[in-house]
């Protein structure tokens, strides 16, 4: 684990943010599990001549905070966000998942001031500083994965750090094919929908950003979207938990939501009305990693499973802009390969992925050990 910890280190203090002398680097982590590779980052950092300071940040003392958040507090949340935008060039954020209901409390007008609040601090954040995101393993995800801790824990940092310039060659065949792609459409399970990519922008994720990584993403023309698409995996959001959302499209527009717990469609609709683009699509991605096969209710594992693809309600990256601005950027996942129910991916007409696998020759190798 020792070795692991520092090849996780290196490929994010070199590969991922590329630190360099007098760089400043922010690391937020939130359970002292994590400190032996705080402490790894740092020499990495330090090696590097890096300028480099640490924020411990209690989970449950933190949503406590929030849950009785007013006004003033949430300017000085602002004014803090800014001081550290202000004054590093990388950020670190290692997350430990403790229980997906804890922000249950947070009252919809707190998260909303204080999205609307910090909105253009974090847009600027994403878009235009080097940051990466983790999430240290934690007895809950080996729980959520059905795997003893020590198992989910090699497993997790062997995920975080495959080969990361392999996988950026090997997309390079898909990221040329969707650049001439201008109609997709997706068919699965209580799924039959259609959109155009035309003239988008085609972004690889490969470790760059989130780790562990492995997607490629574009997004639609924002009124593009027609049809029904269902989601096979759970997903947070607001501390609740969600399976089997379904949303129909009209013209770019989610005009039905709904999921398999009546009592929460009211919840999933108030998540797409928070405002004019979060009931828009800001991305569409494919899932790559070969090592990530079955979904664990972990965003950063499920949207890279390979075999599956995210259709996202909310806010386009700016490297992919389709004009849909949104506090929301919600990734929700349908995994299309034959045990979670098949599915056909088409671009213009013409199939490119059934059953989760690729079969264009020029993309086979995509398919890695599932072919």
């Amino acid at each position: 684990m020792e070795e692991k910890i520092k090849k996780l280190a290196n490929t994010i203090v070199n590969y991922s943010l590329k630190v360099r002398e007098h760089d400043k680097v922010l690391i937020t982590y939130q359970s002292i599990e994590s400190r032996d590779l705080v402490m790894a980052l740092i020499k990495e950092i330090n090696n590097n001549k890096g300028v480099v300071f640490t924020n411990y940040v209690d989970p449950f003392l933190s949503n406590t905070l929030k849950e009785h958040s007013t006004e003033e507090r949430i300017e000085l949340i602002k004014k803090y966000q800014k001081f550290e935008l202000d004054h590093f060039d990388s950020f670190i954020n290692i997350k430990y998942n403790l229980n997906d209901y804890e922000t249950k409390n947070i009252s919809p007008d707190i998260r909303k001031s204080i999205n609307n609040k910090t909105y253009a601090i974090h847009n600027k954040m994403v878009n235009d500083r080097k940051w990466v995101l983790l999430n240290y393993p934690s007895f809950v995800d080996s729980f959520k994965a059905k795997m003893k801790y020590e198992d989910f824990k090699n497993f997790a940092f062997d995920v975080m750090t495959i080969d990361y310039k392999k996988m950026m060659n090997d997309i390079k065949p898909l990221k040329q094919l969707m650049e001439k792609t201008d109609k997709v459409r997706i068919i699965g399970k209580e799924t039959d929908i259609t959109f155009s990519i035309k003239g988008m922008p085609v972004i690889p994720c490969v470790g760059e950003s989130n780790i562990p990584d492995g997607e490629i993403y574009t997004a639609p023309l924002k009124t593009s979207v027609n049809g029904i698409i269902t989601y096979n995996t759970t997903s947070t959001y607001n501390g609740e938990v969600f399976s089997n959302i379904k949303l129909e499209f009209k013209n770019g527009k989610i005009i039905n939501a709904s999921c398999d717990d009546k009592e929460k469609n009211a919840k999933l609709n108030e998540i797409f009305n928070t405002d004019k683009g979060s009931r828009y699509i800001g991305e569409f991605s494919l899932g790559l990693n070969p090592k990530i096969v079955n979904p664990m209710g972990d965003i950063l594992y499920d949207e890279k499973i390979i075999g599956s693809i995210h259709f996202t309600p909310g806010a386009a990256y700016k490297d992919c802009y389709n004009g849909n601005n949104s506090t929301v950027h919600w990734d929700l996942v349908l995994i299309g390969r034959k045990e979670y129910g098949g599915g056909e991916l088409y671009f213009d007409d013409k199939l490119i992925r059934k059953d989760g696998l690729f079969v264009l020759e020029e993309l086979k190798h995509l398919n890695y050990d599932l072919q």
